[in-house]
């Protein structure tokens, strides 16, 4: 057997050990000083950058922002955190609280770079808050007094917000704010940013993408103009590339020195020897985009002429070539849905829990529709397909949150998966109640099945194209169904299946009223309403007119409503007094706006007495709102408002069955409505069955 070597080795092997271990934790100590100290240099690096471009910034920025419904507002912080970030200081202003005459000039005189984010109102007005500077600045510019260099200082930049939707009249606040202070020979440093807020013709789908877009490619330039630094020929060239609109001399040689690049490219950032940075010393009238003044044209006007064309499409709302049908929901508008406690299905309908749903579960009392049809609020969902709205509605309860549109050219999701969907998440939130202190357990159980679906969340149902595909899934489930439209769609109101009960909203009277109360996007908005009104009338089926009254705007009408009535000759007539949903920089109103029970009361006693064939039915006290009813549901003295429901579905199956040959009308599937529902009751429509419960503790 082969005898083993043994290595004698000297000492404890625990020493080796120890070593070893002193020596790694020697290494890991210099390696982490190291860390550190590379971070303490990158952190002393980049304030140093910070201070560098701090020093660096010759003109101060302000952006200026005028908002209805507070998007600019937002837009103006977004692009504050956007210039902070790259060093430089960005103060954001008002133009609500701005002193325009006692400081918009000394900003020219001062040199500093005003961004005006400014959206567009209804028919082309400034919103509210911005209303003086606008009016102030169109004078300014206009006035042959004042001489046309009162601006020659300032440098600026327009951000407009609006929406092609509204034709003629998109972002026409900001193009005329653009020239007037072109005009007045204030510096434009960028294009002007003109974001859209209809997803489908925006060229980034939707307004943050837009100026999201606008921004990213302006940053090279915008530094630039705050930190006082000149542009070369070639910079200025590298960004006509990107079809800006820079003015050549007439043999082709850039006028690197007088012209001006109102390019929204970037530019080269290495060199600091420039010529002079978009000087305006030329007095040349821009030509208006799209517009090209002769048939031939020099190549170096080549750049000139795309730039034109690409203006022109974008004021014509025309998407990128390839871009297929783009989501209804964007990611801004879904994070403002969501805050407000919305269940968003798929790409465009969404659900969400009604306060009588919950009301009901407490055994607090139901809704108006409860009183007036039936309805078990507590087994109500309250869903649409359409998120979408043909109308701006000043009184609209959801602030404007939705989008808007004349016609579906969104991407669709099948009525099945919309279905599912708002069953699944309206369950969902059922569930959130259970154990919950004063929830009826039998309520609870029962709510876990909804047979009532008010098509009325927000938006316009009957503009999703497979409106009749989702009705039939409800009604196939035995689920009631409540529809409501604004009176813009007469076509699809009579392509719709019968449904259980059709509303269209009345709110105002006269064609001018209405475009100020609806503010509408068709601009035959009046001659779609009238239509809407005689489909209604041609339906065969259970039909009601919804007014919504506001004090000072649409309560003296009521010829004009008697007028509307006979057109349509509804089952019913709801009449009920605005809600004030809290302060909306989208609307004015205010609780002035808001008319009192009585008033309301009053109002419709007046419309039956213009009425022969309708009399006052119900009422529910509580939402303020009336019913009158057609005589024919009044048998033998009493009132016959209420709905069988499975009689209506027995009737609705036969329907379809035999596609529709066996058709049926409201009056045979009405019920009885209870002695506590109807006019004059003591309740005023509140269920006695019901527990009152008063916020303010009183009796």
């Amino acid at each position: 057997m082969e005898k083993l070597i043994e290595v004698p080795v000297k000492g404890s092997p625990w020493k080796n050990v120890a070593l070893w271990t002193v020596v790694a934790g020697g290494l890991a100590w210099v390696v982490s000083r190291q860390l550190k100290y590379k971070e303490i240099i990158q952190t002393e690096a980049h304030k140093v950058d910070s201070q560098t471009r701090a020093s660096k910034q010759k003109r101060k920025v302000k952006i200026l922002f005028g908002s209805q419904t507070g998007k600019g507002q937002s837009f103006s912080r977004l692009l504050q955190r956007k210039i902070n970030s790259l060093g430089y200081e960005a103060t954001v202003i008002d133009l609500a609280s701005y002193d325009h005459e006692s400081n918009f000039l000394p900003e020219a005189g001062e040199g500093n770079i005003c961004i005006i984010v400014i959206s567009t109102y209804t028919d082309g007005q400034p919103p509210d808050p911005a209303h003086w500077f606008y009016t102030w600045l169109k004078d300014l510019a206009e006035d042959f007094r004042v001489t046309k260099s009162t601006l020659s200082g300032l440098h600026f930049t327009v951000v407009g917000l609006g929406n092609s939707l509204y034709g003629e009249h998109f972002n026409m606040v900001a193009k005329k704010v653009d020239d007037w202070l072109h005009t007045l020979s204030a510096n434009r440093i960028l294009t002007p940013c003109l974001a859209d807020e209809n997803v489908i013709k925006s060229e980034h789908k939707g307004l943050q993408e837009d100026l999201e877009a606008w921004l990213e490619s302006s940053l090279s330039n915008l530094k630039r103009a705050i930190e006082g630094r000149k542009v070369t020929a070639k910079a200025c060239e590298s960004t006509c590339k990107k079809q800006c609109g820079c003015k050549t001399k007439k043999d082709g040689v850039e006028d690197g020195g007088g012209g001006k690049c109102s390019s929204d490219g970037d530019s080269n950032d290495d060199d600091d020897n420039h010529e002079d940075f978009f000087s305006d010393e030329d007095n040349e009238e821009e030509p208006n985009f799209g517009e090209t003044t002769t048939d031939v044209m020099d190549l170096e006007d080549l750049g000139k002429v795309m730039h034109q064309a690409a203006q022109a499409k974008r004021l014509n709302g025309a998407s990128k070539s390839g871009d297929g049908p783009r989501d209804m929901i964007t990611p801004l508008l879904k994070e403002s849905l969501e805050k407000q406690g919305y269940k968003l299905i798929g790409s465009h309908s969404g659900v969400k829990l009604c306060r009588w749903t919950k009301s009901m579960l407490r055994g607090r009392g139901g809704c108006y529709k409860h009183t007036f049809y039936g309805i078990e609020s507590h087994r109500c969902m309250e869903t649409t397909p359409s998120l979408a709205c043909a109308n701006k509605c000043v009184f609209c309860w959801r602030h404007h949150t939705n989008p808007v549109g004349t016609e579906w050219k969104w991407t669709m999701d099948e009525p099945q998966v919309i279905f599912d969907g708002a069953l699944n998440n309206h369950t969902k939130l059922i569930k959130q109640f259970r154990g919950v202190p004063g929830v009826k357990p039998q309520r609870f159980e029962e709510a876990m099945t909804p047979q009532h679906c008010a098509l009325s969340l927000v938006g316009e149902p009957i503009m999703y194209p497979q409106i009749n595909q989702f009705i039939r899934l409800l009604h196939d489930k035995h689920i009631s169904s409540f529809l409501v439209t604004n009176a813009q769609f007469p076509q699809e109101i009579r392509d719709l299946l019968p449904v259980t009960q059709l509303y269209v909203s009345v709110d105002a009277a006269t064609k001018d009223s209405l475009k100020k109360i609806d503010r509408p996007l068709f601009k035959d908005f009046w001659q779609r309403f009238i239509d809407s009104l005689t489909a209604l009338r041609d339906k065969g089926q259970r039909t009601v007119y919804r007014l919504t009254l506001v004090k000072a705007w649409n309560t003296e009408e009521l010829d004009n409503y008697a007028k509307l009535v006979s057109l349509g000759n509804p089952d019913f007539i709801e009449v009920k007094g605005v809600t004030y949903c809290g302060e909306s920089k989208a609307s004015n109103l205010t609780m002035k706006n808001v008319p009192w029970h009585e008033e309301v009361v009053k109002f419709v006693q007046e419309l039956q007495s213009r009425l022969p064939d309708y009399e006052l039915a119900s009422e529910h006290e509580h939402s303020n709102c009336l019913l009158l009813a057609h005589h024919k549901f009044k048998r033998d003295g009493h009132w016959w408002t209420w709905i069988d429901y499975p009689k209506f579905h027995q009737l609705w199956q036969r329907y379809d069955e035999t596609g529709g040959k066996e058709a049926f009308g409201s009056e045979d599937y009405m019920a009885p409505t209870p002695h506590w529902a109807v006019f004059g009751a003591a309740e005023q429509g509140f269920d006695p069955a019901e527990t009152r419960f008063y916020r303010n503790k009183k009796s």
